[in-house]
């Protein structure tokens, strides 16, 4: 008879078994790959060993899962580490930070983590941590909801695919140093479309659909009852590719987040071609010759997109607050929001409050400290970062191409700032116009 507690049930167990399973049986490959290629230690001893005891241990954890053990889980995230856990990566302030060193981290040591036993020790690391996870009953109801599944897979997804990136763009730069043909040079023998390419199209095609009707049927469905105009689902979410944009609404306006980000961010894709001067890394990988171009865009892509996607998922409950991964999404949790505009910290700040009024000159009197710094971000930071830091760049493009470039560059940094800004010091609104809808 198993245990009434909702963390052990057949399914979980015959789920966690599986988990085991397949994470077996990908060390199991790991290990005959070590043993051909990776050698011996100084005592003869294959490294092929290690590998080897570690698969054991994971077939043994696979099978006691599978033997519906009364005991409980044989191993189990500690609580005291959910604890700590849940009380700092709760906090969208370190949340952040710790997405930007991650990525200042995976750039600056991209010659070692792209090593494949690096990157195989990591990926069991973070499978672990899943496996262990996956035993608390809170973060199961997160992650496992058919919602969330595709945005788990997504994460790996992404990481996968920013290791091949790196790894390739590792080796061409060695390869630019050494004076060697690039990778993509080398062996470059032309595949004919038919057959070779099609028949490589229609094997994926297959594969593809075999992966999305069983996912269809190991998966229910997200479908929930009829909408209802008197019960809105707490917390009501877009859809998982909407969730950054979602999150911009919390420190944004809507007509900013809504329209005119976006805007910006599709006319920034579009102008990039007639923006970028520098020819080198096309057709092939590198790291070194696009440093600036390729570190701009993770940062858009990870820590503000992906990042942010997390974010929402995972750790927005309930009422929109902040829940740890392991914590119980209670709607009864409710955060006092002392949201303040930047004119309040200005004015109350040197003791003179807020100025009154509702005309045109005194509205613009009260907003004027925001109003003033906005003109200033957009209109002074330009020409000061192309005479300093950015200074190869405004004079390799011009004056207009450097213009735009300079300000989608501050677009792209307005969200980390109003995002830093709101969390740390509850800023509301820089500049807060309500009486004519207008607030940034």
């Amino acid at each position: 008879m198993l245990n009434s507690h909702p963390d052990l049930t057949p399914s979980v167990l015959i789920g966690l078994g599986w988990f085991y399973l397949l994470v077996f049986l990908m060390n199991l490959l790991w290990t005959v790959r070590s043993y051909k290629h990776e050698g011996e230690f100084k005592n003869g001893v294959p490294k092929a060993s290690i590998w080897a005891v570690y698969s054991s241990i994971l077939m043994m954890l696979s099978f006691y899962h599978f033997t519906y053990p009364v005991e409980g889980f044989l191993v189990s995230m500690p609580s005291g580490f959910k604890d700590v856990f849940d009380a700092w990566f709760s906090n969208p302030v370190l949340f952040f930070f710790l997405s930007i060193a991650g990525l200042v981290f995976m750039i600056q040591a991209r010659e070692w983590w792209i090593k494949p036993t690096v990157s195989w020790v990591l990926l069991n690391l973070s499978l672990i941590f899943m496996g262990l996870s996956l035993t608390d009953y809170d973060f199961r109801q997160i992650v496992g909801k058919p919602d969330n599944v595709p945005i788990v897979a997504m994460l790996f997804i992404v990481a996968f695919f920013t290791w091949i990136y790196f790894t390739r763009a590792v080796d061409n730069d060695r390869r630019i140093t050494q004076g060697r043909p690039l990778f993509e040079q080398e062996n470059n023998d032309k595949v004919l479309v038919w057959p070779d390419l099609v028949y490589t199209e229609l094997i994926c095609m297959v594969v593809l659909t075999a992966v999305l009707i069983f996912w269809g049927i190991a998966l229910k469905a997200p479908l929930e009852e009829p909408g209802s105009s008197v019960k809105t689902p707490n917390p009501s979410k877009a859809p998982w590719y909407f969730l950054g944009l979602q999150e911009m609404l919390v420190y944004f306006d809507p007509w900013l987040a809504g329209v005119v980000l976006p805007s910006i961010i599709l006319g920034g894709l579009m102008a990039v071609p007639y923006i970028d001067f520098n020819k080198l890394g096309n057709g092939y990988y590198t790291f070194k010759q696009r440093s600036f171009a390729v570190t701009t865009f993770l940062f858009g892509f990870l820590p503000l997109w992906v990042a942010l996607i997390v974010l929402g998922t995972f750790l927005r409950g309930p009422n929109w607050n902040f829940f740890g991964i392991y914590e119980y999404w209670d709607v009864h949790k409710v955060e006092a929001a002392n949201n303040v505009n930047l004119s309040e910290f200005f004015w109350n700040g040197l003791g003179l409050g807020i100025p009154k009024g509702s005309t045109v000159s005194q509205i613009l009197l009260r907003e004027s400290p925001g109003i003033l710094l906005t003109l200033g971000y957009f209109a002074l930071l330009p020409p000061i970062l192309g005479l300093t830091v950015l200074r190869k760049y405004f004079v390799r493009m011009g004056v207009m191409r450097f213009l735009v470039f300079s300000n989608l560059i501050l677009w792209m940094a307005i969200l980390p700032i109003k995002m830093l800004l709101r969390w740390a010091f509850a800023l509301k609104y820089i500049v807060g116009i309500p009486e004519y809808f207008f607030n940034i």
